[in-house]
């Protein structure tokens, strides 16, 4: 009987109730999944001490160790970070935070001479205010995230001075985007009618798609230096390799990564016969400010901005030689080539409109497929020692639980990705 009675109290409750402990539950049933999966892969960091037999011959004992200590870190904060979160974002909605804030909004938008008539004027107001307690209740985990663990690790190169100046153009940034695009979508929400849903969706893809055209060169210059790529062997084969495959490249740039971080990228932006390709200058074991003594030991001069404090980069990453080769570096621009030829550029953005998971699960099958274009233009060998060296120099942990990396990974993990190439590898 007592559970009959539960039940029939629950139904009994008022739908806003319902809703709000649904709301509830279902957060923490999902970061508790979350935290148990991340409990499975630290336990991973922590029992897999040595290097496994099959990465014997291309990762050392002193990498893998150094891996293995920063993964460790990660999870530790990531732990925490993720723990105030979820009870930061439960106390908000118990307390009724989320109300306050909007009456909070309309008392602003009365001091300037709103009334309450004035509903998207009094939306934008509460999503400043939300972003802003946002950004500043997430700056003191930003800090020790950027200045103890990046730091401890050897990857943050920033100064608190050029952090905050960061964190304040990035807010003032994505309000100039986050306000304009919300005021419009509430709008087409306002007038929309019953089909309402369906013009905001279309709205959202289009916003999405511009923002993709304009962030590389537009958006991300307010952040990064960007140069394009001298003239010399790299570039000329980086325009052969993708004349080979009718890439339309218009320009190859260089983005100075080097003064926030020592991890590396490279990735490719535009749309129709205007494609550019964009590397990281950690990437290039060539350019990289990281590398600067290398560069000048081989004779090589340094680039004129670097001078002022070449030699405050060089105590933080002690002499760490960093980077890919030319023939490395062609062969990871193949594998991204993979992804434009492959058509997963444009299938990512139309499965993003269903479920995560399902993009984490084609992302994977898309990684594999694009390895395998690198390996049809000859870049086995190449990528092979490439994916080891960016494994090596971003502290990437080859060994991973099943189910973490399943829900979690969109690329697959370096061994699997190694084993596929050395099926085929060029000798």
């Amino acid at each position: 009987m007592g559970m009959w009675a539960s039940l029939d109290a629950l139904w009994e409750m008022p739908a806003e109730k319902c809703i709000f402990g649904a709301v509830l539950l279902f957060s923490w049933t999902v970061y508790l999944w979350e935290t148990f999966l991340a409990q499975r892969q630290r336990r991973i960091y922590k029992t897999t001490t040595h290097v496994p037999p099959e990465l014997g011959q291309i990762m050392d004992s002193e990498t893998f160790e150094k891996s293995r200590l920063y993964q460790l870190d990660k999870s530790t904060f990531s732990f925490w970070s993720g723990l105030y979160s979820e009870i930061e974002g439960t106390l908000i909605l118990l307390f009724g935070g989320i109300p306050y804030l909007w009456r909070l909004s309309g008392r602003f938008c009365g001091y300037a001479g709103f009334g309450p008539e004035y509903e998207i004027t009094q939306s934008l107001v509460f999503l400043l205010l939300a972003t802003l307690f946002s950004a500043l209740t997430g700056l003191p985990w930003s800090l020790y995230n950027t200045f103890v663990i990046e730091e401890k690790h050897g990857f943050n190169q920033q100064t608190l001075g050029f952090f905050m100046k960061d964190a304040i153009k990035k807010f003032v940034v994505t309000q100039c985007i986050l306000l304009p695009v919300s005021s419009l979508l509430l709008y087409i929400i306002k007038i929309g009618g019953d089909y309402f849903f369906i013009y905001a969706w279309l709205f959202t893809l289009v916003v999405s798609l511009v923002l993709v055209t304009i962030y590389a060169d537009y958006i991300a210059p307010l952040f990064d230096k960007f140069t394009p790529l001298p003239e010399g062997k790299l570039k000329e084969e980086i325009e052969v390799m993708a004349k080979s495959i009718d890439f339309p490249l218009t320009k190859v740039y260089v983005v100075e990564g080097s003064k926030r971080s020592s991890h590396s990228n490279a990735y490719f932006y535009g749309f129709f016969k205007n494609k550019r390709i964009v590397l990281f200058d950690t990437l290039l074991e060539e350019y990289s400010v990281l590398n600067k003594d290398i560069q000048e030991d081989s004779g090589m001069e340094p680039r004129k901005e670097d001078e002022g404090n070449s030699e405050e980069i060089k105590a933080k990453v002690k002499n760490k030689k960093q980077g890919c080769k030319n023939e490395e570096v062609l062969a990871v621009l193949g594998h991204e080539l993979g992804h434009w030829k492959l058509g997963h550029t444009v299938k990512n953005i139309i499965i993003s409109q269903v479920l995560s998971f399902c993009l984490t699960v084609l992302s994977r099958r898309f990684e594999f497929q694009a390895d395998a274009f690198a390996k049809k233009l000859g870049k086995a060998k190449d990528l092979y020692s490439a994916l080891i060296k960016l494994n090596k120099d971003n502290l990437g942990f080859p060994v991973s639980d099943w189910l973490f990396s399943m829900w979690h990974y969109s690329h697959p993990p370096l061994l699997e990705r190694l084993q596929a190439l050395k099926s085929t590898k060029q000798h």
